[in-house]
């Protein structure tokens, strides 16, 4: 008889050591080289227990990546043109070595991962350059739109949609090495202009310390935390519309966008920034999202808002039920109160697997909650922050409060929040720890309006626990008056590349066939790509088409992506 989870002593030989240079690893890692998250013991235990695994399937690891990456990939560019785009840039930013190649063409979808741990090598550019200003973009641009040579862009590479595949091999122009400096500050306009590889740490730093290195009054922030924050550019941000964890207040990536400065195949143009315009169809809006399909992105003005930290308010509440908890999500969406900045509703099984993770499940909070009503299997967790003026926070911590209560919501205090708070941007390293046995663990998104919300739900958490001994984790992040996203993260033993791509793509039409968007925050790429004439219409499409048609004629510009 197997004995699921219940020794723990038991520790697997988690892999904590830097990745070989030029490894299959060294790409597929995610985050800092040198740092490392394992699951807990309670997150083990909850794994093993589902998946139906023993500590013997957490002996041996599988596929680990460390084999090194041949310099035998043939280049597909002639000699003339390599030349002609050394000439551009010098050579010290360019690279045709093939792990260069690979690093910049492959992001961190799952599909991505698996296939660099078989020591798969597909899709890859021919040329890596990296451009030292805008006159190089426009130059590079013009050369390969000539020659008919594809161009892609890679920011801070952490795609999950294969937005950096390269089918028609060509060029990846990777803009962080250079393309990461300030332009300006406003202090008035409260907007900075950068250029678009920027990091998303040098970003904030940036603006959190604006007095000393802006010569600012006031500190300030951008508001926008994805949980790729620490490894994601500015540009990425905004040309696959993000979403922050705090973007129920400061607003998504397109909110946040004030005007863009893009070079393109039939020219270079910058929107303006005012604040509001009623000069026609804004193609400033119709830049947003565009994924490199048009042009580059050369530099982006965005908002930015005062910083004031010492004013957050965290809070926690624990649901009878998961109808109960997006009720009271929904009522805080609709108040005329404000908006906490962060906002997070876990469904049943998310939140049995957090009272798991952190040895809660069993203990006496555990009883005192059942004794509340709150039952396992059916209570739900609901956390966020409440930021800005001391209180105005105050204000909308009172409000949620009493939304919370009302909708039979038990207050836990903030700890639960303050907890995961700290933890936010490092639970993407436990992907590498897991897959090292074998175990997947991926996540789609998507919006959904409140009315859909539990149909949706239900609908595709039935997809996903079609397949056996499968645990199927789902949250709500970022809210709006009309709706919130729904973000799915599934787990199992499913190690099968082949079977990996069908199961994903049963779940990403489930979402659609249910009435989700097809994507909430990670874009399009070419993994959303079939799906899009089906989702947004064959008219809608057809508009894009003729967008793509005049700004890239000889399509050059991410051939594929977004469906293009």
């Amino acid at each position: 008889m197997k004995n699921y989870g219940q020794d723990t002593d038991f520790t697997p030989q988690w892999i904590e050591t830097v990745p070989k240079q030029n490894s299959f690893r060294s790409i597929f890692k995610w985050g800092d080289n040198q740092a490392f998250k394992n699951p807990s013991k309670g997150f083990l235990k909850v794994i093993k227990q589902q998946l139906n695994l023993t500590d013997a399937d957490f002996t041996i690891t599988k596929n680990t990546g460390d084999q090194t990456i041949k310099e035998t990939m043939p280049v597909n560019l002639s000699e003339a043109n390599l030349a002609n785009l050394e000439k551009i840039v010098g050579k010290e930013n360019i690279s045709i070595a093939g792990y260069d190649r690979l690093k910049y063409t492959k992001g961190k979808a799952m599909e991505d991962i698996m296939s660099l741990r078989q020591g798969q090598v597909k899709d890859i550019c021919d040329l890596v350059i990296h451009p030292r200003h805008k006159q190089d973009v426009k130059a590079i641009i013009s050369f390969c739109h000539d020659q008919k040579i594809a161009v892609h862009v890679h920011g801070g590479g952490s795609s999950v949609t294969f937005g950096l595949d390269c089918p028609k091999g060509g060029v990846t122009l990777v803009l962080s090495t250079h393309m990461n400096k300030l332009i300006s500050f406003n202090e008035i306009n409260q907007t900075i202009t950068v250029e678009p590889g920027m990091m998303g740490p040098v970003y904030e730093d940036l603006l959190n310390h604006a007095q000393k290195k802006l010569s600012a009054n006031k500190s300030y922030t951008g508001g926008h935390f994805p949980q790729s924050f620490e490894f994601s550019s500015v540009g990425g941000w905004v040309v696959t519309l993000g979403s922050g964890q705090a973007s129920s207040l400061y607003g998504d990536a397109s909110d946040l966008v004030i005007s863009q400065e893009y070079v393109t195949p039939t020219g270079s143009f910058k929107t303006l920034d005012y604040p509001a315009t009623a000069t026609g169809p804004k193609l400033n809006d119709i830049m947003k999202g565009s994924e490199g399909c048009f042009g580059v992105l050369v530099s982006v003005t965005m908002k930015v808002f005062e910083y004031l930290p010492d004013n957050d308010r965290q809070f926690a509440f624990m649901f009878p039920s998961f109808e109960s908890a997006v009720a009271a999500g929904r009522q805080i969406s609709q108040g005329r109160f404000g908006m906490p900045a962060i906002l997070r509703i876990s469904d049943p099984e998310e939140t049995d697997v957090a009272m798991q993770m952190y040895g809660l499940d069993g203990g006496v909070m555990d009883k005192f909650l059942g004794l509340k009503g709150m039952k396992k299997g059916r209570r739900c967790l609901v956390m966020g922050q409440a930021e800005g003026q001391r209180a105005f926070a105050a204000n909308v911590l009172c409000q949620v409060k009493k939304t919370c209560r009302k909708n039979k919501g038990f207050f836990l205090t903030g700890y639960p929040m303050r907890k995961w708070y700290k933890g936010r941007f490092s639970d993407p390293y436990m992907r590498d720890a897991l897959n090292d046995y074998g175990i997947l663990i991926d996540t789609l998104e998507c919006s959904v309006t409140w009315k859909n919300l539990h149909s949706l739900h239900k609908t595709v958490r039935k997809v996903v626990k079609a397949n056996p001994h499968t645990i199927c984790m789902t949250h709500a992040s970022h809210f709006y008056a009309q709706g919130t996203n729904l973000y799915f993260i599934f787990i199992t033993a499913m190690p099968e590349l082949a079977k990996f791509k069908i199961y994903q793509q049963s779940i990403i039409d489930s979402i659609e066939a249910a009435g989700g968007s097809l994507s909430h925050h990670h874009g399009v790429g070419r993994m959303m790509a079939p799906w899009m004439e089906r989702h947004l219409g064959a008219q809608n499409m057809e508009v894009l088409r003729a967008i793509k048609t005049h700004l890239d004629p000889n399509g050059i510009m991410n051939p594929g992506g977004l469906g293009l």
